[in-house]
């Protein structure tokens, strides 16, 4: 069973009400379904929200946060557990590291970083837990496009197209997650050799 999801997402306060209201309704999905969450400590954002959709439900959430951004007071301090890092790479290898399914809700470039080298780290076998594309309101979409143009011209073998899923509305995501339960897995099913040329 996948206990540990993490959750990538964006830390802005300014964006539209739908990706806030669907940070907090994914947080409530997973702490009524007994998942810990692991993400990047913040209070403001989709971060904030996802916080409390989890806190207002009982559930467990697990902060991540580089000290430079706890000195500006942007870590939640309600969470479960607050863990202070040094570096942004410290914080987002513990962030994939324990992961058993990885979750990307809209965000920024930070978000974006954080994805795709999470979809690198499968891509190298360093880690085989399921990637879900939050695809809301079609904010990934170019993304989506451009990783299927990076197939398209040989820069990603076509296999590649499965190291990730993608989901469209929250209840999906959930779905997927559900999915990986219920197959007692946490990779997917396919062997991609590495390219070393």
């Amino acid at each position: 069973m996948i206990e540990y999801i993490t959750c990538f997402c964006a830390s802005s306060n300014k964006v539209d009400q739908y990706y806030l209201d669907s940070a907090y309704e994914l947080g409530v999905i997973l702490a009524r379904n007994n998942k810990t969450v692991i993400y990047g400590g913040g209070r403001v954002g989709l971060m904030g929200r996802l916080a409390q959709g989890v806190l207002d439900n009982h559930g467990k959430i697990i902060g991540v946060i580089p000290k430079f951004m706890q000195r500006y007071e942007l870590g939640h301090n309600g969470v479960t557990k607050l863990i202070e890092v040094q570096t942004m790479h410290e914080r987002e290898e513990i962030m994939i590291s324990k992961a058993e399914c990885i979750v990307a809700l809209p965000g920024g470039c930070g978000t974006f970083e954080e994805l795709l080298q999470a979809i690198t780290w499968k891509r190298l076998k360093l880690i085989s837990t399921p990637i879900i594309i939050a695809n809301l309101n079609n904010y990934y979409l170019p993304l989506i496009h451009q990783l299927e143009k990076a197939i398209d011209e040989n820069f990603m073998r076509k296999e590649h197209s499965r190291l990730w899923d993608v989901a469209n509305s929250v209840p999906e995501i959930y779905n997927i997650i559900r999915f990986y339960d219920s197959h007692n897995e946490q990779i997917r099913l396919f062997d991609v050799q590495p390219n070393v040329t």
